[in-house]
């Protein structure tokens, strides 16, 4: 697989703002900075999606997350966060390298996210239901 530019990020070939770091992750300034204080935590591992994660991975890129989103709520007390995971580019991922989005947000700053509901009825729900087997 050829290296990400997180990948390129990490091995220090590419410059940063690195916000913190760990054995299995990174988070540094998203360079498009939707709000101040947008941050991309990453595994330092390139792994294309989330999917593909082993539970400890999974585990240490939320944590790392968590541990970013709480230090932007002290720093920018912001009204919200957005943390946002996204997978192959159907599903908005631009960077085969998985990560999260921790994004401060406020009220009107115009971030937006189109998302339409189909409220299809009870028993579809359960018949999609039925077909999810969790391990």
């Amino acid at each position: 697989m050829e290296a990400s530019v997180f990948t390129k990020i990490i091995r220090g070939e590419i410059p940063a703002a690195r916000v913190y770091e760990d054995e299995d992750t990174i988070a540094f300034m998203d360079a498009g900075q939707v709000n101040p204080g947008h941050v991309i935590v990453a595994t330092k591992e390139q792994v294309e999606t989330l999917v593909e994660l082993d539970d400890a991975l999974a585990a240490a890129l939320f944590r790392t997350a968590l541990r970013v989103a709480r230090a932007l709520e002290r720093e920018f007390k912001p009204d919200g966060m957005t943390i946002l995971q996204a997978n192959k580019p159907a599903g908005w991922q631009t960077v085969p390298h998985v990560h999260l989005h921790v994004l401060p947000r406020y009220a009107d700053d115009g971030v937006g996210l189109v998302w339409p509901r189909k409220n299809p009825p009870l028993e579809e729900l359960r018949e999609l239901a039925a077909r999810i087997t969790v391990r």
